[in-house]
């Protein structure tokens, strides 16, 4: 298989607009100890984006060696999503998709993977249902900013996103002189589902760009 050359962006000093690519030589020179951060819907995304229905992967294997690439050792990693809405009196179709989803959950846990839920909310708009995750971002949030006093020796934290929702914790965490690293996708297409996001890329102190390899080195 064909190595793909990893472009690492970095905020440009001089100029806060640009955002240059760079190399493995911009990251610390010593391994750092991080947290991992996931909004698990954003990276099921991008993976529905790169593979076809019926790819799997192991989400550890595929956090620690991306992590193991980029000189960082994980003390942790948290994981954040939602369960599918249920109605009082389920269907069988939503039976059907949090089996599914309770499935993968224990497989997280299995794996050591820390699991923060919390839930869908299903609104009527236009005649349509509508759903929506709520408190995820929330839950997020404030464990990003937690990390400074419940992981005194922890330094740096890796976020996989592409909300720009999590700049304000970010610039905490900066504040409190922990690395913040974005693991995240985007592409510079007009119609692309996945649009830079600037503002997070900007204030983050390195950001590692997705590929499709890192997923394909995870596979099961």
């Amino acid at each position: 298989m064909k190595k793909v050359k990893r472009k690492v962006y970095k905020e440009e000093k001089n100029n806060k607009d640009m955002i240059l690519p760079g190399d493995l030589s911009r990251l610390p020179d010593d391994f750092l100890k991080v947290i991992v951060f996931i909004d698990n819907a954003y990276l099921m995304r991008v993976k529905k984006y790169f593979f076809n229905k019926g790819f799997k992967y192991s989400v550890k294997d595929f956090v620690g060696k991306l992590a193991k690439k980029n000189k960082c050792f994980v003390e942790k990693i948290y994981l954040y999503d939602a369960p599918p809405f249920q109605s009082k009196k389920s269907s069988i179709k939503e039976d059907e998709k949090k089996k599914l989803y309770d499935k993968f959950i224990f497989r997280f846990k299995k794996e050591g993977i820390i699991v923060r839920e919390g839930r869908t909310q299903r609104l009527k708009i236009d005649n349509v249902f509508v759903y929506k995750p709520k408190g995820v971002d929330m839950y997020l949030g404030m464990d990003l900013a937690s990390v400074p006093l419940e992981f005194p020796n922890v330094k740096g934290i890796v976020l996989i996103s592409g909300d720009s929702d999590f700049v304000p914790v970010i610039e905490k965490l900066k504040e409190k002189e922990i690395k913040t690293i974005l693991w995240t996708y985007f592409e510079r297409k007009r119609d692309s589902p996945f649009s830079r996001c600037n503002e997070l890329i900007k204030v983050v102190d390195f950001c590692i760009k997705l590929n499709k390899e890192d997923f394909e080195d995870s596979k099961k």
